[in-house]
């Protein structure tokens, strides 16, 4: 009996990590239907389970707009690609430093 349970908790262990890691690592799309799916399952649950806090969280983030990578406005990079046209130009493709400037740390 052990050993079932054993194996029933590495396996419920495992899957929180994988549902984990293609939420976190999914598209927006994915997170927002799996929070409100989610949402959705936890109020269908008994009130004694005290899951209807975790429902509003996942409602709201469900409901809500998903932030971009520096939580703004989802439209990263492109305000400053547009203001500089030709600032790729500017930039050299390469920088080389001869080996005997390079000195070491003391």
């Amino acid at each position: 009996m052990n050993g079932i349970l054993d194996k029933i908790l590495v396996c419920a262990a495992l899957g929180a990590s994988a549902g984990y890691a293609v939420y976190s690592l999914g598209p927006r799309a994915l997170r927002r239907r799996l929070a409100e799916g989610l949402s959705l399952a936890a109020g269908r649950t008994p009130q004694g389970l005290g899951l209807r806090r975790m429902m509003q969280r996942l409602a709201a983030a469900a409901a809500g707009k998903v932030p971009g990578a520096c939580g703004g406005c989802d439209s990263c990079g492109e305000e400053t690609a547009a203001a500089k046209p030709g600032a790729e130009a500017d930039v050299p493709a390469e920088v080389s430093v001869p080996v005997s400037k390079i000195g070491r740390r003391a």
